[in-house]
């Protein structure tokens, strides 16, 4: 079991820009604040990231393996131990997001 990520949760791209949560379900809280699903968006801003002539910054963060049991208004949870990709603008895949504060209450699998 690993802890569930919330809107406060600290997240960031491999390049250093912090990302941010928008939930889809801000009804379900933990610790008073709303719980992260695959559902919601994560939005990521202050990516330097430049490959050559153009700048490919990471701008959203896709969850691929997200919690497997937990689900909120039947979308998975977000656990510290998820594994996802930052994207840029094209989608173009930029590496793993960093997860580094998270709440300790809950866990989920």
């Amino acid at each position: 079991m690993t802890n569930v990520l919330h809107v406060n949760a600290t997240v960031s791209c491999p390049h250093g820009g912090r990302a941010s949560y928008l939930p889809a379900a801000p009804r379900v809280n933990l610790s008073g604040l709303p719980a992260a699903t695959v559902a919601g968006v994560w939005l990521i801003a202050g990516c330097p990231f430049t490959v050559g002539p153009k700048p490919q910054p990471c701008v959203t963060i896709r969850w691929v393996t997200p919690a497997a049991r937990v689900t909120v208004a039947g979308a998975p949870v977000v656990t510290q131990a998820s594994t996802g990709l930052c994207l840029s603008a094209e989608q173009v895949p930029q590496g793993p997001p960093l997860v580094t504060v998270v709440q300790q209450r809950t866990k989920g699998v």
